[in-house]
């Protein structure tokens, strides 16, 4: 008889279907897409060839519908460890961004690290890896832009495939998480700010474009 599929609620723990408690093992690309199936979420998974970087796989991408994206696995003052994914054409300054996170600045964190708390090597950073933060090690940070976009595209823990969500599954799998993002509007001139998804609402015509910059890890 096949095992429940678990929900991550808490650290080192996930919930089972009947309730129980176990000892959470880390996802892979067959577990999360089962996982989030079992959940309910609709996700769409398109195979292709390794991409390891923003600027590579345009045409994989332009097939795709949705907002695509870059994910960086940072660290920052006192080891804390950040997961900022942004909008592929969006602009980031690490030195703009350390100052709004309160930290004296910002660097790519260690493979080790990624692995231990994601489960992907680099050049499949995703957001999707935050099922494997069970120690809630990783702090989240969401470019607005995503936020609203009717469609994302993360890598399922792997660089051969893209995952489709719609945005409400999108908001769904944080939610089954229990992850709030800090959102941030790295549109303006003055900087990177933090926006109240509430408070401060965002157009919903603000959706993705496709075109990738360069020199920034996928």
């Amino acid at each position: 008889m096949p095992q429940p599929l678990s929900y991550p609620v808490a650290p080192h723990a996930v919930k089972t279907y009947d309730g129980e408690m176990s000892l959470a093992a880390p996802f892979d690309r067959d577990r999360l897409l089962a996982w989030m199936a079992e959940a309910g979420l609709a996700p769409r998974t398109h195979d292709h060839p390794a991409v390891f970087r923003v600027d590579q796989g345009h045409d994989i991408k332009a097939a795709l519908p949705g907002a695509h994206t870059k994910n960086l696995f940072l660290k920052g003052r006192g080891g804390q460890l950040w997961l900022v994914s942004a909008r592929q054409d969006t602009t980031i300054d690490l030195k703009r961004l350390a100052k709004r996170l309160g930290s004296d600045r910002l660097s790519f964190a260690s493979e080790e690290a990624m692995v231990e708390t994601l489960g992907v090597t680099p050049g499949s950073v995703t957001a999707l890896g935050l099922v494997n933060d069970t120690g809630r090690r990783v702090q989240f940070v969401l470019d607005r832009a995503l936020w609203v976009a009717d469609v994302v595209n993360f890598h399922p823990l792997t660089n051969t495939a893209t995952t489709a969500l719609d945005q409400t599954d999108f908001r769904r799998f944080l939610d089954l998480l229990e992850r709030t993002p800090l959102i941030i509007d790295f549109s303006g001139e003055e900087g990177p700010r933090v926006v109240d998804p509430v408070a401060d609402p965002v157009p919903h015509d603000h959706v993705a474009g496709n075109t990738p910059t360069p020199a920034e890890e996928a």
